[in-house]
């Protein structure tokens, strides 16, 4: 079968560096979301970020003329949550190094957040990023604390230019405690089957939307997802000419996007 942009019926969205780049919205925001509305294709916009809320998330797209409900976005803090059993069981008490909306999804799920004598260490981006933060979670780690990262990205896309992300700060850790964490976010699975299942379809039949070939794409290629690159983010042609890892199809941007998904659809 030659599998066409009109036989995706659901679609797995990241949010930086394909609606928006720090707080400046990328090229054809709102007709995109016009698009799946009107076509009633469901999304979910999965993003890594950790330290920002759904609310967020909403408010920012509203301010870009697009309105969506909460229900439709997935952070990385969330999938975390919901992950956090099968990795630490028995964790009551955690270390959270990250922004604050992490701790309080911490909080609000039931776990105390410490800073000594932890069972887990949860570590996501850290704008307020110090050295005692990484001393003191090195410490927990190496005493046995459960490592676990909310995302891996390297790096962030922002106005000023690509500046360190989640994954930046993880790789300190590791090479602090000698310890691997694990991940939940992209390009991990399972944000991607979270995603599925919040909007009941199948896989074979959902797309991936990003602008990394390293999480967003292979993330939803372990899932069984098809694959969508829009190159308004971090990767660029070269890399994308370099790179093992190649999607289903590549974009300039959402409006290249949505006209020739448009087209597919008329034909």
């Amino acid at each position: 079968m030659n599998f066409q942009l009109k036989d995706v019926h659901a679609l797995v969205i990241d949010a930086d560096g394909v609606l928006w780049r720090g707080r400046q919205p990328l090229p054809g925001v709102p007709a995109f979301f016009d698009f799946l509305h009107t076509r009633k294709i469901p999304y979910i916009i999965a993003t890594n970020n950790s330290a920002r809320p759904e609310s967020d998330v909403v408010e920012q797209l509203a301010r870009y003329g697009t309105q969506i409900e909460e229900s439709h976005i997935l952070t990385s803090s969330q999938a975390t949550v919901l992950c956090f059993p099968r990795f630490a069981p028995t964790a009551k008490r955690v270390l959270v190094v990250g922004g604050e909306w992490l701790a309080t999804v911490m909080t609000r799920a039931g776990y105390q957040v410490v800073d000594q004598d932890a069972d887990a260490v949860i570590v996501g981006i850290d704008w307020n990023l110090t050295y005692d933060k990484l001393k003191r979670a090195t410490r927990e780690i190496r005493r046995g604390a459960k490592f676990i990262g909310t995302n891996a990205d390297k790096t962030f896309p922002t106005e000023e230019g690509i500046v360190p992300g989640a994954g930046s700060i993880l790789a300190a850790l590791e090479a602090a405690s000698g310890t691997a964490p694990i991940v939940i976010g992209k390009p991990e699975r399972m944000m991607f089957d979270i995603a599925v299942d919040k909007m009941g379809v199948k896989p074979e039949s959902t797309a991936t939307l990003g602008d990394r070939l390293e999480t967003d794409i292979l993330g939803g290629q372990r899932a069984g997802l098809r694959s969508i690159l829009v190159m308004t983010g971090v990767t660029t042609p070269e890399m994308v000419a370099q790179s093992p890892i190649q999607s289903d199809w590549v974009f300039d941007d959402l409006v290249a996007l949505r006209e020739a998904w448009d087209n597919e659809s008329v034909d």
